[in-house]
């Protein structure tokens, strides 16, 4: 029997909830809240039982870690001091002093699997595998495009950033992963509306030592969802779409998708779950635990890495300059101060 915790009571942690419900051998002990009815609501989706952050892990093997950014890194370190293993959702945290922290922990022997679900999914590592037999490449692109959140604080300065810091990591990661080659410079235009603090449209360029330049579209502008990916070579061209419908082609012909996992008629887990990899995320986690290992598909290293390019792309779109990697910035900055730093005095 695997015991989590949820750390936060807010719509991701309702999807982790549902996860772990759908895995043999798993169960929810514990949830913690700010506010007593959150945590009351998550208990009632997933058994478990009401507790202080401070109490975490409360006996719990995992801690997911969905509280907001700026408490990722105390609820983490918190959780692993405590014995537990924690899977930390996106993004890492907020400044890369924080991201530093995390890394000593788990080079100490704190175990830290990094919330990337996407590429966990079973259709994501079909796409990979298509754009890695295109040889060298020539052309890789992705966009998050959605409407602006309407709940939690993502549009406020002090969640850290904007489009790019929260929303912007999914892509990140998928280009990083199908360049397979080291980001080695980058640049970035941002843009916000006047009613938010943070941008709600960023551009970023990623320039690779491998000679590519890919591209990532993110935005809050959009009236529906479009999340794609598309990469070229001499050898032909693939796209991998993950909104509105999940589908694979290489030069325009379909490629089949593996097929999701039957379920039991009373599993409460939509094939999202699936489909978008929060269930193998989770066996994923599981197994690294047993081995005593990091997790091999998304670690702390891969949080700490898309945060720097973030960190980097935020000071490009206020200096209007290509920033080299790795990053030399100031670490204690959010992305949001990078890009539009606060009035002294």
């Amino acid at each position: 029997m695997t015991d989590w915790a949820l750390a936060g009571a807010g719509w991701i942690s309702a999807i982790h909830g549902l996860a772990i419900r759908s895995l043999p051998g798993s169960r929810v002990v514990a949830v913690a809240s700010r506010t007593d009815a959150s945590a009351a609501r998550r208990i009632a989706e997933t058994g478990g039982r009401a507790v202080p952050y401070e109490e975490l892990p409360a006996g719990a093997d995992i801690v997911v870690v969905a509280t907001p950014p700026s408490r990722h890194a105390t609820d983490a370190l918190r959780a692993m001091a405590g014995g537990a293993a924690v899977l930390v959702e996106k993004p890492l945290c907020t400044t890369l002093a924080d991201a530093d922290r995390l890394v000593r922990v788990v080079e100490a022997g704190g175990l830290l699997t990094y919330a990337e679900n996407l590429l966990f999914a079973d259709a994501t590592a079909a796409a990979l595998t298509e754009v890695a037999g295109l040889g060298p490449l020539r052309h890789l692109s992705a966009r998050a495009l959605q409407p602006r959140p309407t709940w939690g604080d993502f549009t406020r300065r002090h969640w850290g950033g904007g489009a790019l810091f929260d929303l912007g990591v999914h892509p990140l990661a998928l280009v990083v992963r199908a360049a397979r080659a080291t980001p080695i410079a980058v640049s970035a235009r941002f843009d916000a509306s006047p009613d938010v603090e943070v941008e709600d449209h960023a551009h970023v360029s990623l320039r690779f030592d491998s000679g590519l330049v890919a591209e990532v579209e993110v935005s809050w502008r959009s009236p529906t969802g479009v999340w794609d990916l598309q990469a070229a070579s001499d050898a032909g061209a693939v796209r991998f779409e993950l909104l509105p419908d999940v589908a694979l082609e290489r030069n325009g012909e379909p490629v089949a998708l593996p097929p999701l996992p039957q379920r039991e008629p009373d599993d409460p887990a939509p094939p999202q779950l699936d489909r978008y990899g929060y269930v193998e995320q989770l066996r994923d986690t599981e197994a690294s635990v047993r081995a005593g290992r990091a997790s091999s598909v998304s670690d702390v290293h891969l949080g700490r890495d898309l945060l720097e390019i973030v960190c980097a792309a935020s000071e490009s779109a206020r200096t209007g300059e290509e920033v080299e990697l790795p990053w030399t910035g100031p670490r204690d900055r959010t992305p949001i101060d990078l890009w539009r730093p606060m009035p002294e005095g």
